[in-house]
């Protein structure tokens, strides 16, 4: 399954807000993720970032008013809200925010988003008292009401120099948040999913811990994967240095035990249980309470207890569950094994041998399933093996 993004026509409004300029960042993830990207600003937004730099980010024509005699809006000025996908305005400035509420369609921008049928998104900024004024809060909850995702604004420090909220998302999550609504009626639509990522720490003192290389970028791609395609994911994941995924309830956990107690709650009423999260296989038998401290004379002895494997206690009505074996020798051998142990439909299996695959975007791994051959794929990004793994649970899903 290729991009959600991939091919899609997105139609990208600009307005007079100081951050206009991220919004050429967010113009170039939509192109290099294969959306086609037609760009409206609104007047005030061509006083701050030019038509020139959309235009050589598109390769399209930039919209910039609504009886411009070379644009397709002289034509028709709902075509472009006809051909959309989704419609995104980012940022978004309070101004707007109020014509949008008020069905205003007076230029380009206003008049597509009251002709099209498309999802929207509308990413707030401006500064903090003006966001926060009661009358920009109402006319947001309108917008809310309906249909409207509306994601953000962020806080910080904004151009007045006042600390508040009013500051653009990052344009990363504005594209997350797009992805999700335009996979939203995905084949996985309707279906709860979790997913565990990211290496589980074990305390020695209060500054140091037993971890292991895990990446968590297989969990985060498996859950974003998951949420292109409808689901509503729940991503518990142990600490990592990648930013929470838009659209994703996200659960920061550290160890196994951690881990174990957030997930298995939620098992009851999920469908799928990805299980990517390497978990430690030991823990320190004791904990100390003070920072051990170095001797010149004496190294340092821990003493290890095996941590309990509560993959086999994951239980709900309805789920399945897909088991990870991260292997150095005799791969198929011991995924077999551990297929029948952890209860899964699935185990997918790497060879970690040589430590290539630990923060890699990439990954080579074998499907095992209990009614069909292995099912070995040649490396490719994380993302499409996630894909791979989706489109192998899914017949497993209850109807």
């Amino acid at each position: 399954m290729p991009n959600i993004l991939h091919g899609k026509n997105v139609v990208l409004g600009v307005t007079g807000s100081i951050a206009a300029y991220k919004a050429a960042d967010l113009t170039s993830r939509l192109v290099q993720a294969g959306a086609r990207v037609n760009v409206i600003l609104t007047a005030s937004a061509a006083k701050l970032v030019t038509p020139m730099t959309f235009a050589g980010l598109t390769h399209r024509q930039v919209v910039t008013d609504l009886f411009e005699p070379t644009s397709e809006m002289s034509m028709d000025h709902v075509a472009l809200a006809q051909k959309a996908d989704i419609v995104i305005v980012a940022p978004c400035t309070a101004n707007t925010v109020a014509k949008i509420a008020g069905g205003r369609a007076d230029d380009a921008l206003t008049a597509t988003l009251l002709a099209t049928k498309a999802a929207v998104l509308v990413a707030p900024a401006g500064d903090a008292n003006m966001f926060n004024n009661p009358a920009v809060q109402a006319n947001l909850q309108t917008l809310r009401d309906r249909g409207v995702t509306v994601v953000g604004p962020a806080s910080g420090r904004l151009a007045s120099g006042l600390v508040g909220q009013g500051r653009l998302v990052d344009p990363a999550l504005i594209v997350g948040f797009a992805r999700q609504l335009l996979g939203r009626s995905g084949d996985y639509a309707g279906r709860r999913v979790i997913v565990t990522a990211g290496g589980t720490q074990e305390a020695i003192d209060p500054v140091r811990v037993i971890t292991n290389r895990s990446s968590g970028k297989m969990g985060y791609a498996l859950a974003e994967a998951a949420r292109d395609r409808g689901a509503d994911v729940t991503l518990v994941t142990a600490p990592t240095a990648l930013d929470d995924p838009a659209g994703i309830e996200t659960i920061q956990v550290g160890s196994a035990d951690e881990m174990r107690d957030a997930v298995l709650p939620l098992c009851e009423n999920a469908d799928l249980l990805v299980m990517p999260a390497a978990i430690s296989d030991f823990r320190p038998a004791n904990t100390a309470d003070q920072k051990l401290k170095k001797s010149a004379q004496n190294g340092l002895t821990l003493e290890l207890v095996q941590n309990e494997d509560w993959l086999p206690d994951a239980a709900g009505p309805r789920l399945v569950k897909v088991a990870f074996a991260a292997e150095t020798e005799d791969l198929e051998a011991n995924a077999l094994k551990k297929l029948g142990v952890k209860g899964a439909k699935l185990i997918v299996a790497n060879d970690v041998s040589g430590g290539a695959v630990f923060g890699s975007d990439k990954n080579a791994v074998t499907i095992f399933s209990r009614d069909s051959e292995p099912e070995r794929l040649p490396e490719m990004d994380k993302f499409d093996v996630a894909e791979r793994i989706l489109d192998r649970s899914l017949p497993y899903l209850s109807s």
